[in-house]
């Protein structure tokens, strides 16, 4: 893979490829061996297909290292083993989305309404009602008052997932959290898209398939091949062209180290908001297209801490540079 390229070239069509099978995934698994350099991973699986969730659940509690155990046995060669921690993956993520979710006052805004007894009194939007309630020697009704209140813009997301041989288990868990996350801000409006050489739409715009289906697919995914970024950005856009929402957003999840000179920077540009979340190891390349494309960008430290990312940078202005975390 290589940096975000300068001129444009020809892009491929959107392509869907068929969801792995359920035996062994594409691309590379790690083998008992390997995941018992982990301090706690013999307690937590004592024998092969074993996961124990008591064990699990005490290691998450008192060892931050655990849940980087727990995403790297998703990419278990055993195959009990990794469905088993993509489950349990699916609801900690899930879990995390929701406890983590704040006000997003960004995505909110103060609206007047007429007759209504919920939110404040506007006087000044309330002075004509109350002269004419006067004028006419009656009491006041609620139809002679404007009160403000707030209310949530509809948003639209589309987050695009790089799948390219860059990925791991941390980095799909946090894939994950933020499919996630989106699925409970936006849950009429929001695409799911993971790329590689080829685009795949894990969830379309505007599907029924649920939050849990979603990060379960997205932990099964396995990182392999290259990076054709322009092409995946591009087929975001084709899905917000879709929504209704007048706020349109595509999230980003990549290092964003495009393997083809294919005009990321000038399709990124077009698109009406982007957001960059970068691995917080190897982010150089997210921060240079961000600063070509006006985007907002931020580095995720854990993958259970990209909810709240993400939602800091929904509720940030862009400014001049974009935005680190």
């Amino acid at each position: 893979m290589t940096s975000p390229p300068a001129a444009p070239a020809a892009g491929g069509q959107q392509q869907r490829r068929p969801q792995p099978k359920s035996g062994r995934p594409e691309g590379k698994t790690t083998g008992r061996h390997e995941l018992s350099r982990h301090a706690r991973f013999a307690e937590i699986s004592p024998e092969v297909g074993v996961l124990d969730e008591r064990a699990l659940s005490s290691a998450l509690a008192d060892d931050p290292t655990a849940f980087q155990l727990l995403a790297a046995m998703t990419t278990a060669t055993d195959e009990r083993l990794r469905a088993a921690a993509i489950r349990l993956s699916a609801s900690i993520v899930l879990e995390r989305a929701r406890a983590g979710r704040p006000a997003l006052r960004g995505v909110s805004r103060l609206r007047p309404v007429r007759g209504s007894a919920d939110g404040d009194l506007d006087l000044d939007a309330s002075m004509d009602g109350l002269a004419q309630a006067r004028a006419e020697a009656r009491p006041v009704a609620l139809d002679d008052l404007t009160t403000v209140q707030w209310a949530k813009a509809s948003t639209a997301f589309a987050v695009v997932v790089d799948r390219s041989g860059s990925m791991t288990g941390e980095r799909l868990a946090a894939a994950a959290t933020i499919a996630a996350a989106c699925a409970l801000r936006a849950p009429a409006e929001h695409a799911v898209l993971a790329f590689s050489g080829s685009v795949d739409v894990v969830r379309p715009l505007v599907s029924d398939v649920t939050p849990a289906v979603v990060a379960e697919r997205l932990l099964r995914l396995r990182g392999h091949g290259v990076t054709r970024l322009a092409e995946a950005l591009r087929a975001a856009g084709e899905q917000l062209a879709q929504a209704r929402a007048r706020r349109r957003v595509v999230i980003l999840l990549s290092d964003c180290r495009s393997t083809d000179e294919d005009g990321t920077a000038e399709v990124a540009r077009g698109l009406p908001e982007l957001i960059i979340l970068a691995p917080a190891d190897d982010h150089d390349q997210a921060v240079h297209l961000a600063a070509l494309a006006g985007a907002r960008w931020g580095t995720i430290q854990h993958p259970l801490d990209a909810a709240v990312l993400l939602d800091h940078l929904l509720d940030t202005r862009p400014v001049a540079g974009g935005l680190g975390s």
